[in-house]
C-alpha cells in the first residue's frame, strides 16, 4: 500500500530536478500526479513514462489563467486535487547594488506570484477533496541572509510567511499548508556551468565539503520530505518549516 494511494497532486516545475524526483516518488507511493512545467518535451517524457497516472500541462505559474487550467485537468483527468507542490522557482546571483529591477521582479513573478497563484487556484478543489496538503518549498534562503541572492532570498522569505498566514486560514478546512527549507541540492539551478566561476561538479562538491554531511544534497531526498508533508503520516503538521540542509544552519561554516 502506497503513503498516496487515491491522492490527485499537482507539482509545478515537474520536467526535471526537484519536481521530477518528486513526481515520480509520488507516482511510486500510488498518487496520480499532474505534472506543470513550461519545459514541455522533458515533461511529457516524464509524465509518459510515469504511465497512465500521471499527465503533463504547459504552466507557466505567473499565470492565473494556467493554474486554473492545471486544477481543471487534474480534475477531469483524476477527481479533485488533494496535494499540491509548489516546487518551480529561479535563482539569480548578483550583487544588491547591481541587481536590475527588472531581475528582482522577474525572480518575484515566479518564486512568489507562482506559489501564491498556485494555492489561491488549488483551494476550492481541495474543498471539494474534503481537505489536502499544500508544500511550498522555500530555501535555506528563507531562513537567513546569503550574499548575492539579494531576489531570491527576498521571495523565499515571502514564501515562508505565506505559507504561515495559508495554514492559518485554511486549516478550518482542512487544508494544511508546509514549507521545506532545502540547502544546496544537485539540480540545474546550482549548476557549476550556471555559476561565473564553478567549471566542474567537483567544484560543486567542493562548495558543500564543509557543510557537517560533507555533501551536496541530491533531489530524492528533498522528495522524501515532500512525500512526509503531502501524506497523511503528517497529519498534525502547518504552517511549519522543514529544513533539509546537511547541516548548513547548524552553525558556522568553514570557508
Amino acid at each position: 500500500m502506497g503513503r498516496l494511494d487515491g491522492k490527485v497532486t499537482l507539482i509545478s516545475g515537474a520536467a526535471r530536478g526537484q519536481g521530477e524526483a518528486e513526481a515520480r516518488l509520488f507516482a511510486e507511493e500510488g498518487a496520480r500526479v499532474v505534472l506543470g512545467d513550461m519545459l514541455d518535451d522533458l515533461g511529457e517524457v516524464v509524465a509518459k513514462d510515469l504511465g497512465d497516472n500521471a499527465r503533463y500541462t504547459h504552466l507557466d505559474v505567473r499565470d492565473e489563467a494556467g493554474w486554473q487550467a492545471a486544477v481543471a485537468l487534474a480534475e477531469a483527468e483524476f477527481g479533485p486535487v488533494n496535494v499540491l507542490v509548489n516546487n518551480a522557482g529561479i535563482l539569480r546571483f548578483s550583487a544588491l547594488v547591481d541587481t536590475p529591477v527588472e531581475q528582482f521582479r522577474e525572480v518575484i513573478d515566479v518564486n512568489q506570484i507562482g506559489p501564491f497563484l498556485g494555492m489561491k487556484s488549488v483551494v476550492p478543489s481541495m474543498v471539494k477533496a474534503g481537505g489536502g496538503s499544500i508544500v511550498n518549498i522555500s530555501s535555506t534562503n528563507g531562513l537567513g541572509g546569503f550574499p548575492l541572492t539579494v531576489s531570491y532570498t527576498a521571495t523565499k522569505w515571502a514564501v515562508r510567511g505565506m505559507t504561515k498566514t495559508a495554514a492559518m486560514e485554511l486549516g478550518p478546512l482542512g487544508i494544511r499548508v508546509n514549507s521545506i527549507h532545502p540547502g544546496g541540492v544537485d539540480t540545474e539551478m546550482i549548476n557549476p556551468a550556471s555559476i561565473a566561476g564553478m567549471a566542474s561538479s567537483d567544484e560543486l562538491g567542493n562548495r558543500f565539503g564543509d557543510l557537517p554531511l560533507r555533501r551536496v544534497g541530491q533531489p530524492i531526498e528533498i522528495a522524501r520530505l515532500a512525500l512526509f508533508l503531502a501524506s497523511d503520516d503528517s497529519s498534525y503538521s502547518t504552517g511549519s518549516e522543514f529544513v533539509a540542509d546537511g547541516g548548513m544552519l547548524a552553525g558556522p561554516l568553514n570557508h
